[in-house]
């Protein structure tokens, strides 16, 4: 009997090549990810701020002691 041979790459259709699945698969992704973001920021957004803080509200030079030591701290060199 004669045996037949396979080729050794067969040709298929290209929907079935995996590597084609990476490539369209991967942007597909993130653009369906983009779209989800934006949908859910514009559902989701935060309404507009208009008031002014009162000026009680203000911190105290106590309150930011901190912060400026650490960005004089920051600035002056060793």
């Amino acid at each position: 009997m004669e045996q037949m041979h396979k080729p050794a790459n067969p040709i298929r259709p290209w929907w079935r090549e995996p590597m084609v699945w990476l490539v369209i698969g991967g942007p597909a992704v993130v653009v369906v990810a983009a779209i989800g973001t934006g949908i859910v920021a514009w559902r989701g957004a935060d309404p507009l701020v208009l008031e002014v803080p009162a000026a009680n509200a203000a911190p105290s030079s106590r309150a930011l002691e901190p912060a400026l030591t650490a960005r004089n701290h920051a600035a002056t060199p060793h």
